[in-house]
């Protein structure tokens, strides 16, 4: 059974810092591009950062591109967003996802929530 589990979401000040997690089981995780999803009240969910298998390749949506760090580790099954310079329209839900887009595998997990609020 494939589980995606992410924490670390918080209530944080604007200007703060969160790094999420997501731990992954039942999957063979360095086989599977990993990403970053988020979704705000009212809005669609939309692609935050993208990391390939290995971890050389990333791509972020320019709203982020300079403020959140994706990473993974592959021994530990596990992806990172470091978020830093948060701002209010950074609260959402975020979510984790791995994806093997040949085999046509797609997994998510619960989600976490990210309130940036004074």
């Amino acid at each position: 059974q494939v589980q995606l589990v992410e924490s670390g979401g918080d209530l944080v000040q604007p200007g703060g810092s969160l790094r999420l997690s997501c731990v992954t089981s039942g999957l063979t995780f360095w086989q599977y591009t990993m990403s970053w999803y988020r979704q705000a009240p009212g809005k669609e969910r939309e692609l935050v950062a993208v990391i390939g298998s290995t971890g050389a390749t990333t791509n972020y949506a320019d709203s982020v591109n300079g403020r959140f760090t994706i990473s993974r580790d592959n021994a530990k099954n596990t992806v990172y967003l470091q978020m830093n310079s948060l701002k209010p329209e950074d609260t959402a839900v975020y979510y984790c996802n791995a994806r093997r887009r040949l085999y046509n595998l797609d997994y998510w997990g619960q989600g976490t929530q990210v309130t940036v609020s004074s």
